[in-house]
């Protein structure tokens, strides 16, 4: 029977949210009470699929009889169904899908697995990279490159006109050279072999396929002709922008995923009359925020199908237009939270990784956190931590009854925020058992007694279990600064919308930390995710890429571009059966500044001036914009059409209307359901009143202590907040809070482990003002820089995890100044310096310290920033010559320089130093001096914002209090390496030596003693003499590398501070090259010397064969002359992955950066774009890894065609001496670096290729059609070799685990941990 056959029938709107573990249903009927169900989202004894087992009790319900399990759903009483669903979701989580075979252009082959050559996690001795979701991958002999290049600022060797199968126009507008057309013939060959060997589903990438996807196109219509069942187009599935390992990523995934997809709809659908549902609105959430028919949902667009359900949900329930207050969204689950923002527009990002796999598509910013109701509590190296790892729903924390961990569940129990009473009996054997009390009460006595014994100290177990929760909330909290400020949000101007299971025990003390003044819990923030999906709109995006100047006529090409996709999107809805009259649109312009690459998606304010809006959001997130005379350039034109479907009216004008004209009255209290006993910090065990949500009236004011309950979620209300009832939410007002009470002369081991994350939080917001304020593509873009906070005498309290070359060897920079200048100092003094025998690195690592004083006008700590500046002058116009030989050679150099003094910036006086090396023979002054200035600014900038912060928690707690844990914080980093050294004393010995040399015979040796106390003596005693070459490394180095490896050798998440160094000294020979004189030249010395002293440690303790041994450093230099004779100069850099050393337990990984480094590489499309090269090769170098019984990783293969006459550089190590292994395991391969001239045939027929090998330093001029083949070293390998396999991936039986969002703070941090 058709749904409109029976008009006077109940109609329902249904909208289901299936999660991994529960699948929420919310459906209405209009003039009836809402219907709420909760099922588990497997219950295979029970039903098949939990969404029809959902959709038939409400069908039940509705219709006031029976429908039947088993029996078809009829259909005449639905409205709608909308849907979230997590298949697309586990299917990537869990790599369950689809098998498919990818295409890819040849000599790209191994694009996807190399990726961007990151390694996922900084500190992982065992590289685990994520797999790859194809089964095989094919290369298609196709070309195709962009004629001309940004850098040629001139437009001289820019094409206009067309010529038949060589150059044609793209759909960006540039110009497309077609260097290889597609053969057909051979690509039918190679897809009917995929046929035969079981294959029938593929995915298509071709370079630059974005604006030229004709060979793409056609190869899937020869997939389609010979028999394929889905293909995917990197150009039709993705967001269709610019860089093709995302957009590859992308046709990947949905190759994998939307095959399942289907299948799963197929099932679904066939469970209504007539086997199909096409007479039913029925809609998906997709990741961007919108709904779409089932018949148009895929994967790709469905891997945060659920989570952006809960983003829609909080925005149309707590945002109100009129007021404006923006709103951070808290979803907190048992393995997660996700967090995310809302202030007035829904905030996507469009380049994401998602469980391992680079995603190009429109997602809502969605962040997750590693923090839930299972995190396990563990009390470890005298801190107490929560998380990373989860208990899961399987064990599941202690109170599950099966014998799990302690997790934040618990504690929430232990305190009395969990009523047992009102939590569903479905523990124990027969699942009929309430949660188990007394096991979490016998737990936490034992680990307090644990504690205790190990601190001294006299805590009860109340105050062990509050702690874990203060670091549990003070660990999300870091994120939300994060995520707002990173947008130039301020915090404490926000609400905090909380939802999910476990959100409502922590909303007051996150939103006391944030400085946030107002919770906002609506009625259904347990099923939020659910309820979000009634609340949503249809949504069908457009999008192109464009390559025009935001300037005169192409602003009204801009406008006719952006009403034809209006026009697209229009005909997409209307076929969705939406009315044209409740269609609007978004107009969107991707915006950048000529030279940068940080491009913003800028929709068009209601003035209409793109540049306008572009100008303020520029101003609001990076604090400056360009000059008038910097072009804007715009990348991509997008429209998203938004459809009102029927959704139903949201409850953020009755929030706003009761606040204002609401007289809240206090409960009476007759309404108490019973009483428990709670902990508040700084209270105790109170007796608090319980009230059951359902039974509070509208107009009810809430006192804190309270706790308020419903069928599903626990709202906590601390002492001192008022829960306001309201029809539809409660808004919960938090009390500011007061300074803190702590002892000035016992460390608390609680306010320790939140001490380590303020000290730490500190240091990231430093950084993220660094990155905002500078210009410059090297700190701004790729993100080379770190941020540090240190003690009133120089030694390092926290340094993010910014770049490890860079750990530990600020310290030195910043004692040197302090010894220098003791008593000199004052308020508002800034210093900078890079000399190396100032503590510095290499030169362009340029420092930026500021003292911080205290009230009492001395100095209390310092902060310190260092970035690296592209140009400060130089041999042959680079910072980074492969030829210096003296120090002088390497640009200017300074010991220390009063930047500020006086409220003064000495501008005239840093320009003159930076001018300098242009006076010296071969050498060129800075030709960068606006971005030197700024980035300088930046980091005084970034100091000022650690200044002020430091300044702040001592007001809060009191200077002696904060420098208390200051020094406890370095003690328990010393704890924690004292520890292990002791362990490997009980292992190794009391001493055990390891040396290795570089490609020019010099050697490396290295000592280790260690006493029974934990301390060890470090000494290269033996290290041959410094060098007449740049291979020197300063001290800071080697402490650097020694923090570094010992973070490695522990592998826990231990403070990266002074106290690491404590239990250690090092011994350095004076003249060594390790500890080179003050003239040598160093350049080289931060790059490779730094990554063979962290082999030589790694061989020293036995953890490790070597890894490839050196960051591969390529450059190419070059001018673009216009016909008046005016020259624009442009340079390029970048490092190249190799493979990492196998260890007793894992295979070693290919083709990945290893230890000291952990740069991006440029994407082929964006290097092609920007540069006058060809990339014909990025590869995996197979076989040269050393063997094993675990084999050391691969290296991999660059190749890059000039287009124009290029000067290349190449600094590299091992090309001489070969990655040892270990263990008896085979070495792996030596690195090596090519020539390849394009020369004239002796007998004048064409041209020929004539290798010559360029030595492993060198700067060579070559010509158009020459190429630079860099092959990079393999690492060594583990054992005897051995037939047995090791699963890929898996590390002592462990898989690895993937974040289920990540948004805008993962793109941030990955970028950050992925540069130089």
């Amino acid at each position: 029977m058709a749904p409109n056959s029976n008009p006077s029938c109940k109609r329902v709107k249904i909208a289901i949210d299936r999660g991994g573990t529960f699948t929420d249903i919310w459906a209405r009927v209009e003039g009836q009470d809402d219907i709420v169900l909760k099922l588990l989202s497997v219950d295979p004894s029970n039903y098949e699929d939990a969404p029809t087992e959902g959709i038939r009790r409400v069908l039940s319900i509705v219709r006031g009889e029976e429908v039947r399990r088993g029996n078809p759903l009829p259909k005449e009483n639905l409205e709608y169904v909308r849907m979230g669903t997590t298949v697309a979701t586990n299917a990537l989580l869990e790599r369950k899908g689809a098998k498919h075979a990818l295409l890819v252009t040849k000599g790209l082959r191994d694009l996807l697995e190399i990726g961007y050559q990151s390694r996922p996690r900084l500190f992982d001795l065992n590289i685990v990279k994520p797999e790859m979701l194809y089964s095989e991958v094919e290369e298609v002999d196709e070309r195709v490159t962009i004629e001309g290049f940004d850098e040629d600022i001139f437009g001289v060797h820019r094409a206009t006109q067309e010529v038949p199968g060589f150059l044609t126009k793209g759909s960006s507008g540039d110009m497309i050279r077609i260097l290889t057309p597609l053969n057909e013939q051979a690509v039918r060959v190679t897809l009917r072999s995929l046929r035969s060997r079981g294959f029938d589903t593929v995915a298509i990438c071709f370079a630059h396929s974005y604006i030229y996807p004709n060979h793409e196109v056609r190869a899937g219509e020869l997939a389609l002709e010979e028999g394929f069942s889905h293909v995917s187009l990197s150009s039709a599935v993705a967001a269709n922008m610019i860089k093709m390992v995302p957009r590859g990523s992308s046709a990947s995934a949905d190759a994998y995923l939307t095959p399942e997809i289907k299948k799963y709809l197929k099932g679904f659908v066939k469970a209504f009359q007539d086997g199909h549902l096409d007479d039913v609105k029925t809609d998906f959430m997709q990741s961007d925020g919108g709904l779409v028919g089932h018949k148009n949902f895929s994967g790709l667009k469905g891997i945060l199908s659920g989570p952006a359900g809960g983003v829609v949900g909080f925005s149309r329930t707590s945002y109100v237009p009129e007021v404006g207050v923006p709103i951070v969204g808290l979803d907190m689950g048992g393995t997660s939270t996700d967090v995310s923002r809302y202030g007035g527009i829904f905030e996507h990002v469009f380049e994401t990784t998602t469980a391992g796999v680079t995603i190009q598509s429109p997602q809502l910013d969605i962040n997750t956190v590693a923090a839930g109701g299972g995190s396990i509590l563990q009390w470890r190296n005298g801190l107490l931590t929560v998380g990373p790892e989860s208990a899961s729903s399987h064990p599941g924390p202690t109170c599950y009854r099966k014998g799990g961990p302690l997790g934040v569940t618990d504690a929430n129990l232990f305190l009395g925020r969990l009523v047992p009473d009102f939590f569903p009996k479905i523990f124990g054997p027969s699942e009929n058992k309430a949660l188990d009390t007394e096991a979490v009460r016998c737990r936490f006595i034992e680990l307090t007694k644990v504690i205790n014994a190990e601190t001294g100290k006299t805590m009860t177990p109340e105050e062990v279990a509050y702690g874990f929760l203060d670091v549990a909330n003070e660990a999300m909290c870091r994120p939300i600064r994060a995520l707002t400020e990173a947008k130039g949000y301020e915090i404490g101007k926000h609400h905090l919308a909380v939802f999910g299971g476990a959100g409502g025990q922590h909303a007051c003390e996150i939103a006391s930390k944030l400085s946030i003044s107002k919770v906002i819990i609506h009625k259904y923030s347990s099923i939020l995710s659910a309820y979000g999906m009634a609340l949503a709109d249809v949504v069908q995006e457009a999008q192109e890429p464009v390559n025009v100047v935001y300037a005169g006529s192409a602003i009204e090409e801009l406008d006719a571009r952006l009403n034809g996709l209006c026009s697209s999107v229009k005909k997409a809805l209307i076929n969705e059966n939406i009315h044209e009259r409740d269609i609007y649109y978004e107009e969107y312009l991707n915006m950048r500044y000529q030279g940068t690459e940080t491009a913003m998606m800028i929709l068009r304010p209601a003035g209409g001036d793109f540049k306008e809006a572009f100008l303020e959001q520029h101003l609001r997130e990076f604090n400056f914009v360009f000059p008038d005379s910097r072009p804007i350039l715009i990348d991509d034109v997008r429209v998203r059409g938004v459809g009102g479907s029927g959704n139903v009216t949201t409850d953020a004008d009755s929030l706003h209307r009761e606040l204002l004209h609401t007289s809240f009255a206090q409960v009476e209290s007759t309404a108490v359901e019973r009483e428990v006993k709670t902990f508040f910090f700084g209270v105790g065990l109170v007796k608090t009143p319980v009230y059951l949500l359902e039974t509070l009236l509208p107009g009810s004011n809430v006192s804190g202590p309270a706790m308020i309950l419903d069928k599903t979620q626990s709202i906590v209300v601390v002492p001192g907040a008022e829960a306001k009832i309201l029809t539809a939410h409660v808004v919960i007002d938090i009390p500011q809070s007061a300074s803190t009470q702590t002892s000035s002369t016992t460390v608390d081991p609680i306010q320790l482990s939140v001490f380590a994350h303020r000290f730490m939080s500190i240091a990231e917001q430093m950084g993220r003002i660094l990155q905002k304020t500078s210009m410059s593509l090297n700190i701004k873009e790729r993100l080379d820089f770190s941020c540090a906070v240190f003690g009133p005498d120089g030694g390092l309290v926290a340094n993010a995890p910014h770049v490890p070359v860079h750990l530990g060897s600020m310290s030195y920079a910043v004692k040197y100044q302090h010894g220098l200048l003791e008593g000199k100092l004052r308020p508002g003094d800034v210093l900078v310096s890079n000399h190396p025998e100032a503590g510095g690195a290499h030169l362009p690592d340029v420092t930026v310290i500021t003292p911080v004083f205290s009230a009492g006008n001395e100095i209390a700590f310092y902060v310190a920033s260092r970035g690296h500046h592209t140009d400060i002058g130089g041999l042959g116009g680079t910072s980074m010559p492969p030829n210096s030989t003296e120090l002088w050679q390497e640009g200017a150099a300074i010991k220390s320089f009063f930047l500020i003094r006086d409220s003064h910036f000495d501008e005239e006086g840093i320009k003159r130093i930076l001018s300098a090396p242009g006076d010296l023979p071969g050498c060129t002054p800075s030709r960068r001096l606006d971005d030197n200035l700024s980035d300088l600014k930046a980091q005084v900038a970034a100091n000022n914002k650690g200044m002020m912060l430091i300044q702040a928690l001592m007001e809060e707690y009191g200077q002696d209090v904060v420098q208390l844990y200051m020094t406890a914080i370095q003690e328990n980093a010393e704890i924690a390496v004292r520890a292990f050294l002791r362990q490997t004393l009980e292992k190794k010995g009391a001493s055990f030596s390891g040396a290795d040399q570089m490609d020019n015979g010099s050697e490396i040796h290295l000592a280790v003693s260690i006493d029974p106390s934990g301390s060890a003596i470090f000494d290269f005693t033996g290290t041959a003499p410094e060098m007449y070459s740049n291979m020197n490394a300063p001290p800071s180095i080697t402490y650097s590398a020694i923090i570094y490896s010992l973070r490695l050798l522990i592998g826990l998440d231990i403070p990266l501070n002074q106290g690491c160094l404590s239990p250690i000294s090092i011994i350095l020979p004076k003249g060594s090259f390790l500890n080179p004189s003050a003239g040598a030249a160093v350049c080289a010395g931060n790059t490779q010397t730094s990554q063979r002293v962290v082999d030589v440690i790694l061989k020293t303790f036995g953890a490790a064969a070597a890894s490839h041994g050196c960051m591969n450093c390529l450059g190419f230099f070059g001018e673009v002359k216009n016909t008046d004779g005016t020259e624009h100069s442009y340079a390029f850099g970048e490092t190249i992955c190799g493979g990492s050393g196998a260890t007793a337990t894992a295979h070693g990984a290919s083709a990945v950066h290893t230890h000291m480094t952990n740069t991006r590489i440029t994407d082929p499309e964006t290097l092609e774009r920007r540069y006058p090269v060809i990339l014909r090769e990025f590869a995996v170098r197979n076989g040269s890894g050393g063997k094993g019984r675990f084999h050391g990783g691969n290296g991999a293969v660059r190749d890059i065609e000039c287009r124009a006459r290029i000067r290349f550089s190449v600094i590299t190590e091992r090309r001489a001496v070969a990655p040892y292994g270990m263990q008896s395991g085979g070495c792996g391969a030596k690195g090596v670096n090519y020539w390849v001239k394009r020369v004239e045939r002796e007998d004048g027929e064409g041209f020929e290729e004539r290798w010559v090998n360029m030595g492993p330093k060198n700067m060579v001029s070559m010509n158009e059609g020459d190429r630079c083949v860099i092959y990079t070293p393999g690492g060594g390998g583990w054992g005897v070799e051995s037939e047995e396999p090791v699963e890929n991936g898996v590390i002592n039986g462990v898989k690895a685990q993937y974040p289920r969002a990540a948004g805008s703070l993962a793109a941030t941090a990955n970028a950050q941990s992925e540069s130089n």
